[in-house]
């Protein structure tokens, strides 16, 4: 089991010329990204590791010679895999720093489909591979410099093991013939992989259990406010935007739309300092939703956006429900047959014949010939 010992440190740009040549014949490389993000408001990438089953390169982005970018064409070329785990946010840090990645095989990814109990690195690494990863350091401030020789060891260890567990993984995927489903996925991470999106533009989730269509309106648009108010604190702290109010919290503040002060420590998840010094703050942008609300403002919103896409919800619940019974059928997890981004694509395409389904992009061969069929007749129930 070739499992690399050395780590090498790269913090010139003559470094790189030592990466390119050791990579320049791999076929299979472990790659993993580590960055500040929970201790900063704007997070910087701060590591990039490449490993091998000869060596592990340690990479220091913060050093403005060291150019992650001196290997795009490695990152770009789709016939020699990158074994990532979890990639979406590698991805996006790798996408600010010019690297565009193909021939991507997720791990974690991978495993999810696989319906294995246990998709984490660490879990991962400990069951295939009977190695134990300390996973102590995963909140760590990686743009401290020096770097301790503790987080040092914590960041090689991350890629040490992936090219090997990559292998084992991307087996257990040909023998539950699952491969393609994967494959199609990681392709679509890396095509959809963007520099990290503006911060005032990320998804919010709000809890609607409860909540009548009109007082979900209202939720939304909390949220929205609360989101630009925390972005606010956090950009004058120098903080992640979680840590001066979590998406949970945000989420409950939404649901509950207090008007008073008071009722805002009682909620669940929120901090009491943040009810202490923000309180106000909160019940002013509460008040002033509710009174946007009933000037009918966000209701004619809502409206106009359910017009764009009439039925799309019917024929979602309708997908989502084909989706349960050929997993079962085929005993394999819900998103082998359509991940949720298909689901989303095909309730907004609403095709009529099969061929249709062929031309979207991350749908794949093997999905038409075992499902097309019977999504197009899912699709004409509900029409």
């Amino acid at each position: 089991m070739p499992i690399p010992e050395v780590a090498v440190d790269v913090t010139r740009s003559s470094h790189l010329e030592e990466v390119q040549a050791a990579t320049a014949s791999v076929r299979e490389l472990a790659i993993d990204v580590e960055a500040d993000s929970m201790h900063h408001f704007r997070a910087s990438l701060c590591f990039v590791q490449v490993g091998t089953d000869a060596r592990i390169f340690l990479l220091d982005t913060l050093v403005p010679e060291v150019k992650v970018a001196a290997l795009a064409e490695l990152f770009a070329d789709p016939n020699r895999t990158k074994i990532f785990h979890a990639a979406g946010g590698d991805l996006q840090y790798l996408a600010e720093a010019g690297i565009r990645v193909s021939g991507l095989f997720d791990t974690h990814r991978a495993a999810t489909l696989l319906n294995w109990p246990k998709v984490g690195l660490g879990d991962l690494v400990k069951e295939k591979l009977g190695a134990t990863l300390m996973k102590e350091h995963q909140q760590a401030d990686f743009s401290v410099r020096p770097l301790p020789p503790e987080l040092r060891a914590y960041i090689a260890d991350d890629v040490r093991y992936l090219t090997e567990l990559g292998r084992i993984v991307r087996k257990a995927c040909v023998d539950a013939d699952v491969l393609e489903e994967v494959l199609l996925d990681c392709d679509r991470m890396c095509a959809e992989a963007q520099v990290r999106p503006d911060l005032a533009n990320v998804e919010l989730k709000i809890p609607t259990q409860g909540l009548n269509p009109k007082q979900q309106v209202l939720a939304k648009a909390i949220a929205k406010k609360l989101h630009a108010l925390r972005l606010t604190l956090a950009e004058q702290e120098d903080l992640p935007m979680g840590r001066v109010l979590s998406n949970t919290a945000l989420g409950e503040l939404a649901a509950k739309a207090p008007t008073q002060a008071k009722e805002i420590a009682r909620i669940k998840n929120v901090r009491g300092q943040f009810a202490r010094e923000h309180g106000e703050q909160v019940v002013a942008l509460v008040r002033e939703c509710i009174e946007a609300q009933r000037a009918g403002a966000l209701d004619a919103e809502d409206a106009e956006k359910r017009e764009r896409e009439p039925g799309k919800r019917r024929r979602v619940e309708a997908l989502l429900a084909f989706r349960k019974d050929a997993a079962a059928t085929r005993k394999v997890t819900g998103s082998v047959v359509l991940s949720n981004p298909l689901v989303e694509e095909i309730a907004s395409l609403n095709p009529r014949e099969v061929e249709a389904l062929g031309t979207l992009r991350f749908f794949g061969a093997k999905r038409l010939a075992l499902y097309g069929r019977g999504i197009i007749a899912t699709l004409d129930a509900v029409r």
